[in-house]
C-alpha cells in the first residue's frame, strides 16, 4: 500500500531506527511491500522505513530510476534488512544528492566510494555484498536515514546556511510534492 512520505521536520526522521525482528516475517513482508509501492509511486531510487513513519532498520533501493544516467544500475534492486557495515573504502566520492523527505533540495555530499555490508534480504537470508559507484551511494544515503541522519547534515556549513530557509519551509509544510507526504 502506498504510504505518505515523512518530510524534513518529522521526528521519526531523527530517530535511530531499531533492528527489525526477523521472526515477524509477515509484518516485515508487508512493510517491504509498502516501501516498494511508495517508492514506485514517488519515482525515487531508494526509501528507508523511517521515511514512511516506521522506525525499523529496513530499506530498499531501485537503480532503474537512475539507469539513464548510470546504465549499470539497470535491474539493480535490493531489499536490505538490518544492515551491518563491514568496511568502507578510504577513497571518497562526491555526488549531488536529493531526498524524497527533503523535496527540492540538492547538495553535493562526500561518502566512501565503496562499502561492504552484511544484511538480510527480502528472502530473510543473510547476504554479504560489496557495492560501489552510485549503488553504494544509494545504499549509504538510505542507511543514514536508519541512524536519523539526513544528507543535509553532511554538507559543508556554508551550503547548510544557503539551504536553511528551504528546510524551514519544508518543516512548516510550505512545499509541494508530486507524491503523498506529511510532517509529524
Amino acid at each position: 500500500m502506498i504510504q505518505p512520505i515523512y518530510l524534513y521536520g518529522s521526528e521519526v526522521l531523527r530517530e535511530k531506527a531499531v533492528e527489525a525482528d526477523l521472526s515477524k516475517k509477515e509484518e516485515l513482508t508487508a512493510l517491504i511491500a509498502d516501501l516498494k509501492d511508495t517508492l514506485q509511486r514517488s519515482e525515487g531510487c531508494g526509501l528507508a522505513a523511517p521515511q514512511i513513519g516506521v522506525s525499523l532498520r529496513v530499506l530498499i533501493v531501485d537503480g532503474d530510476e537512475m539507469q539513464d544516467v548510470y546504465p549499470y544500475l539497470k535491474g539493480f534492486k535490493r531489499t536490505i534488512i538490518n544492515p551491518e557495515l563491514l568496511e568502507e573504502s578510504a577513497e571518497q566520492c562526491e555526488y549531488e544528492e536529493g531526498c524524497l523527505s527533503v523535496p527540492g533540495v540538492y547538495c553535493s555530499v562526500r561518502r566512501p566510494c565503496s562499502i561492504r555490508l552484511r544484511y538480510r534480504g527480502e528472502d530473510f537470508e543473510e547476504h554479504v555484498e560489496t557495492f560501489d559507484k552510485f549503488a553504494a551511494r544509494m545504499i549509504q544515503h538510505e542507511m543514514s536515514h536508519l541512524d536519523g541522519v539526513l544528507f543535509t547534515d553532511l554538507v559543508a556549513p556554508i551550503r547548510r546556511k544557503m539551504i536553511a530557509k528551504k528546510l524551514v519551509n519544508i518543516s512548516h509544510g510550505k512545499v509541494a510534492t508530486r507524491y503523498n507526504s506529511k510532517i509529524k
